[in-house]
């Protein structure tokens, strides 16, 4: 056995583990209703919000932040729809039933997770253009990255492989921008 190959079962063990203690938890009301309102924010309009706010109220560097965001987030989309098609991984709620999560999943493939991707592509692109910013849209990037763990729509792996993806992301576009 290759060491990739060992790398990848015991990555796949660990994620396997992690979904049937999630799968399995029975999570208080007001954590269940956060995790859907966190995912769905994922969705997209809570970015879109964000950037009616800054086109509002950001600055003069406005234009430039929301180019960076933006175009993160569409490089993020490409970037995941053809990982995905690639990777063909099935989701967590596919292979075993969530104990009380029922939203359907946007797409058929698990890897990696776009939602992850977006949210931190954005959260860094703007947080690095408005640092006063910065710390709660990386919790919002946080929350909706871990309610894809939690309501069974992805496996830690995906996720943690989505924002990193997103991170460089959000790097990439604010240093292109920042010098226009």
């Amino acid at each position: 056995m290759t060491v990739a190959k060992a790398v990848w079962n015991q990555i796949q063990s660990n994620d396997y583990r992690l979904m049937h203690r999630v799968h399995r938890w029975r999570a208080p009301r007001w954590f269940r209703v956060l995790m859907i309102l966190a995912t769905r924010g994922g969705d997209g309009w809570l970015w879109y919000a964000f950037g009616l706010i800054l086109l509002l109220c950001g600055g003069g560097q406005r234009f430039a932040a929301i180019g960076a965001a933006g175009s993160s987030a569409v490089a993020g989309i490409l970037i995941f729809r053809a990982l995905k098609r690639t990777s063909r991984r099935k989701r967590p709620c596919e292979i075993e039933p969530h104990c009380w999560a029922s939203i359907l999943p946007p797409d058929k493939y698990s890897f990696p997770s776009g939602h992850a991707i977006t949210a931190f592509a954005v959260a860094i692109s703007l947080g690095l253009f408005y640092p006063e910013l910065q710390t709660c849209l990386l919790m919002m990037a946080l929350l909706i990255a871990a309610s894809r763990i939690i309501l069974g729509m992805h496996f830690l792996s995906d996720v943690v492989a989505g924002t990193t993806i997103g991170i460089a992301l959000g790097l990439l576009s604010f240093h292109v921008f920042s010098v226009l």
